[in-house]
């Protein structure tokens, strides 16, 4: 299963390369606000370089952000749910 590419409003970016730049580490920052570490490093990254929502960046509402990680996480879900089910099938077995 592949994991839909998530978006990202520029204000959301904006907000979490100022919680990095206030003195939050990237992976402290990342896992507040529910990113990869490195996305937000490369987030920091862009910033410094005055390309963050470089010309041509797609504008991406509040809703379509929320369904965009609510996929993702749907995903994560079912997978970890397949693992679940394969475990209990393997250790049901071998308790018989």
């Amino acid at each position: 299963m592949k994991i839909p590419r998530q978006e990202y409003t520029a204000e959301f970016k904006e907000l979490a390369v100022k919680r990095v730049k206030d003195g939050l580490t990237a992976g402290a920052a990342a896992k507040e606000l529910g990113l990869v570490e490195q996305t937000l490093r490369n987030w920091v990254k862009a910033a410094a370089a005055g390309t963050l929502n470089g010309a041509g960046a797609k504008v991406v509402t509040p809703e379509q952000m929320e369904l965009s990680r609510l996929r993702a996480e749907n995903v994560r879900l079912k997978r970890e749910n397949e693992i679940l089910k394969k475990a209990t099938a393997y250790f049901a077995r071998d308790t018989l």
